[in-house]
């Protein structure tokens, strides 16, 4: 077992009076100050599909593999432990973030003694769902409540066509893998644009002689491709003349130990981003952001609706572009986003909505459909969240609209408590929490620990900018 670093503690919950929280240890009442404005510099999270790449292809690689700046949240922990289960040899370093992998001999792997428990990582179970594949062994792969009612067919489908024989239930957790022959070299094209698919595909091509080649509709995100390339593999992409976009994979594929670091999330970084242009008088600096194309979406979109969002010291890092991001506070206009974003910014929406509550006018976001699949229905919690709070919202099978109501949206129009059902999703539960500085008013989320998942001191962070909270259940001042 390893040692957690990181303190989790949601007794600190970063919004107004009071937070309520299904975790038993973590219900004691809090409040904040309304009237503050966020300033300083802040380090987000390492990013949560790097840190979920660095794990496995550390563990398929030959010699051993540096990794610093790990995000250490729930999703993370669990792919960490498959791959120990996998026979991966994988250590603490010498502080937060830095871990050292040694991988396994994938000449003979073996099936892990027991069933691999993903918890709410819908992200480690389809990755290892075909790096498992790709070994030709088999596995059990099980999950929470919300993971188990997610759809893993998506994966399973395009795994069934290089032979790979797989029972589930209905196309959810739990799912078995069954030993076989290795999955051979060949040409998959997938529906969605989709980097879990994708990456699945890839990982059960590495040991395949000849070409893996997928062809997906659009880019979806390429860490992937990118880290493959940096383990030793050859890669390459490009756009077919009718737009689609296609990744090859030569096999099989020898992966070195390497070092990577691993920069801020974006999905994580939106959060502060988000309250930053909406609290009047802040000014903040987030550093060491990734902001590879394939995942700058919202900093887009938040910069089409007016925000103030300055790119600072642009640089390389592990092959992945990486900058800081200064955030002033704006006045927001509302827009409409096409279904062409939706990969780049696909965890972004819940922030996007509160973006959109406080902007002039109205914000119609469209393609919206894998928003429905994810931790939660992401439409109908963030919807449900901006009518607690009496915005103007609609939505449809595979789209939101918002009207906005500008700077007076900061102006508490009750104080009455807002209850706020997260169905377990970190995402909405950090939106409810920005929402609810913004607005100057009570939220009561049900589920405050899911924040792990993602960002383990999202708390602290926020207070470190200027959130002031005071225990205890104070009038506000």
């Amino acid at each position: 077992m390893f040692q957690r670093r990181c303190q989790n503690d949601f007794s600190c919950p970063t919004v107004l009076f009071q937070l309520q929280s299904v975790n038993p240890v973590s219900n004691n009442p809090l409040a904040v100050q309304p009237r503050f404005r966020l300033g300083g510099t802040l380090r987000v999270p390492g990013d949560k599909s790097i840190s979920h790449r660095a794990l496995i292809l550390g563990s398929l690689a030959q010699g051993r593999t540096t990794i610093e700046g790990l995000l250490e949240g729930e999703d993370v922990l669990h792919t960490l432990q498959a791959m120990r289960a996998l026979g991966a040899q994988i250590e603490q370093g010498t502080h937060a973030g830095q871990w050292n992998v040694t991988g396994i001999n994938t000449g003979t792997a073996c099936s892990p003694q027991g069933p691999l428990d993903f918890g709410n990582s819908g992200t480690g179970v389809r990755l290892v769902m075909g790096m498992v594949a790709g070994l030709g062994i088999g596995a059990d792969f099980i999950g929470d409540d919300s993971l188990s009612g997610r759809p893993m067919g998506r994966v399973l489908d395009p795994l069934h066509t290089l032979d790979v024989k797989t029972d589930s239930h209905d196309g959810c957790l739990p799912v078995t893998i069954h030993a076989g022959a290795r999955p051979t070299a060949q040409s998959s094209e997938i529906s969605i644009a989709s980097a879990q698919v994708k990456s699945a595909l890839l990982l059960a091509g590495l040991n395949a002689h000849g070409v893996t080649e997928v062809i997906e509709p659009a880019l979806s995100r390429d860490h992937t491709e990118r880290m493959l390339t940096a383990f030793g593999a050859h890669v390459t992409s490009d756009v077919l003349s009718d737009g689609r976009h296609r990744v090859r994979l030569s096999g099989p594929a020898m992966l070195t130990g390497t070092s990577v670091t691993v920069p801020g999330d974006p999905s994580s970084a939106a959060f502060p981003i988000t309250a930053a242009l909406c609290i009047p008088g802040s000014d903040i600096v987030l550093e060491g952001v990734l902001m590879n194309p394939a995942r700058t979406g919202f900093i887009t979109i938040a910069k089409r609706m007016g925000g103030q969002i300055d790119i600072l010291r642009p640089r390389k890092s592990g092959g992945e572009d990486i900058a800081d991001i200064r955030v002033r506070a704006s006045k927001l206009v509302g827009v409409r986003t096409e279904p062409e974003i939706v990969p780049s910014m696909v965890d972004e929406f819940p922030a996007l909505a509160v973006l959109a509550s406080f902007a002039e006018g109205v914000t119609d976001m469209r393609g919206l459909g894998e928003l429905r699949v994810k931790e939660s229905d992401r439409i109908a919690r963030s919807e449900d969240l901006l009518r607690s709070m009496g915005i103007n919202v609609q939505s449809g099978a595979d789209w939101l609209r918002v009207e906005g109501g500008g700077s007076s949206r900061g102006k508490a129009a009750s104080d009455e408590p807002v209850p706020v059902r997260t169905d377990g999703d970190h995402r909405i539960a950090m939106a409810a929490l920005i929402l609810g500085m913004v607005f100057s008013r009570t939220v009561h989320v049900d589920n405050m620990a899911s924040i792990a998942t993602s960002y383990p001191g999202f708390c602290d962070d926020m207070r470190s900018l200027g959130a002031k909270f005071q225990t205890g259940m104070e009038t506000r001042t």
